[in-house]
């Protein structure tokens, strides 16, 4: 998982996909995952469309609803104006992760997914700016002020690790619907019970690895699996799971993390899961803003996977 985190989750290319790598002078157990600039391995099998917000792959648009934001709407760039746009998406979007969640639908509603990818976009605009991020959290109340910090932070943080890919390579990318988030955070609750390890903590690693499992090609470097592991390593943490289990990648996930140093010193432990300094700022940054707020959980699984191009920001899911 080290240098250039291509998903952007990151974790790059806005995905910024997996992460990853040994560090010079790193301990003889390797680290889960090794830094790609792209999440296309060598021979991997071309993607098939880059999947939408429908369980069954397809791609779909989702109607805009009164107040819900297009998937390409613009992004202000005036701070008086971003923090208008910022307050009331945050404020939509968590009153519509409420019904969400309270309903008992496994699916995401669409003025969720929408919500989320017009959050998520107005993070990247503020993570490649320090001066409006400022600028713009000065005008917010302080509660989410601090919120628009560390998703800024985070953002940036993997921003820098990240490099363009080619089209090529990213029509290499393979993609997937994850699994619903409900499911998700019940491994993460249980691993958390197990071992001691957070599951904000957990939640945050896989979305800045494989954005909830949006990404599931391995890394150029062999990293493989949601939780994005080396096979090596997965021998030594993974319990005889399957690397590619979500149930099983986040148990292997934290118990690596225990033996590292969670949770006691989660620095330590997530430097050994991924040598840069940057990555362990990220997912530190969205695991604070998890337990400030759970809902952020929700948002964090509709945020989209992209990647950078040599024009800019591509994003490969999510509502057309």
């Amino acid at each position: 998982m080290r240098s250039a985190h291509v998903m952007i989750a990151a974790p790059l290319a806005l995905l910024l996909a997996g992460c990853g790598g040994v560090a010079d002078g790193a301990a003889a157990s390797p680290p889960p995952s090794r830094a790609a600039a792209s999440r296309a391995s060598a021979g991997a099998t071309p993607a098939a469309k880059a999947p939408g917000s429908g369980r069954d792959g397809a791609e779909e648009r989702p109607a805009a609803g009164a107040g819900v934001p297009a998937p390409d709407a613009p992004i202000p760039s005036d701070p008086a104006e971003l923090a208008a746009a910022l307050r009331t998406t945050t404020t939509d979007l968590y009153a519509a992760i409420d019904r969400w969640t309270k309903g008992g639908q496994e699916s995401p509603p669409q003025d969720v997914v929408l919500l989320s990818l017009h959050q998520q976009r107005i993070y990247r605009v503020l993570a490649r700016d320090a001066a409006l991020t400022r600028r713009t959290a000065e005008r917010l109340p302080a509660r989410l002020a601090a919120e628009a910090r560390d998703n800024a932070t985070a953002v940036g943080r993997l921003l820098s690790l990240a490099r363009p890919i080619s089209a090529a390579r990213r029509k290499q990318m393979r993609l997937a619907e994850p699994l619903p988030a409900e499911r998700l955070r019940g491994y993460m609750t249980r691993a958390e019970k197990r071992f001691g390890v957070d599951w904000e903590v957990l939640a945050a690693v896989m979305l800045v690895e494989t954005k909830f499992g949006r990404v599931t090609s391995s890394s150029s470097a062999g990293a493989q699996g949601p939780m994005q592991f080396m096979p090596a390593t997965w021998r030594q943490y993974g319990l005889g799971g399957d690397i590619h289990d979500a149930r099983d990648a986040v148990l292997g996930a934290a118990n690596y993390l225990k033996a590292s140093g969670a949770p006691g010193d989660y620095r330590r432990a997530l430097y050994a899961y991924n040598h840069s300094d940057h990555y362990v700022d990220a997912v530190q940054a969205h695991a604070r803003q998890m337990r400030r707020d759970p809902r952020s959980f929700y948002a964090y699984y509709n945020w989209q996977v992209f990647v950078l191009s040599a024009k800019g920001d591509v994003r490969l899911t999510g509502p057309r």
